[in-house]
This record gives structure tokens, sequence and C-alpha cells, in this order.
């Protein structure tokens, strides 16, 4: 049992910090209230009106979160690379060159098309 106190520990000491921040921020915390924030899913700002059928969504947003998908991966890619690069020498630094390079040249691509623009 001796080998488990530091985590235990550890777990009452965040929990305990979770609840007392729970409870702070309702003591603390502003208390104005209005239609919107007493709104289900909404953040206190007025809502706009949607037009039927949801209206048009701006497509920059699904490239954004493609982009997110490109570099997330590319970051799993990365993890096991760096901690099996003793192993593989030469060949798996040529390798992650090229890698990289390649997702280089897409951000460059998206860079120049103005696709990290928000207007």
């Amino acid at each position: 049992m001796e080998l488990y106190t530091p985590v235990l520990a550890l777990g009452l000491l965040a929990a305990g910090f979770a609840v007392f921040s729970l409870i702070m921020s309702s003591v603390v915390g502003p208390k104005r209230y209005n239609r919107a924030k007493l709104d289900s899913y909404e953040c206190g700002i007025e809502p706009t009106p949607q037009p039927v059928g949801g209206g048009r969504f701006p497509v920059k947003y699904y490239i954004t979160a493609m982009m997110f998908i490109v570099f997330d991966i590319e970051i799993v890619f990365l993890y096991p690379w760096a901690v099996a690069f003793d192993n593989m020498a030469v060949f798996g630094l040529v390798e992650m060159v090229l890698f990289i390079l390649t997702i280089f040249v897409a951000y460059a691509y998206v860079w120049r098309r103005g696709g990290l623009e928000w207007d």
C-alpha cells in the first residue's frame, strides 16, 4: 500500500482543487443573468437569427479542421520517431526529413493561398 500513497495523495489534491475551484467560482463570480445566458447551449451572447435550413457555412472552417488533422497526424508520427531515433540511424533521419518537407510544402501552399487568413 505504501507504493500507492503518493498516487492517492495526488488524486486527493486534484479532487480538492477541483471542488475548491467550483465553490470559489460560484462565490466570487459575477451574477448577471440575461435571457440568452439562461438558454441551453448559449454563452451569454444574444443569438443572431438564422435562415431556415441553417444557411451557408464557410468552407474555411472545414479547411482549418483538415489542416488541424494533418498537423495532428504529423505529431503522432513524430513521437515514435523521436523515441526510436537511435535504432533507425540515417534511414530514419532521411525518412523524417522527407515527411516534414512534404508537410511543410503543404503548409506553404495553404499559406500562399490565404487559407490562414480570417477575414
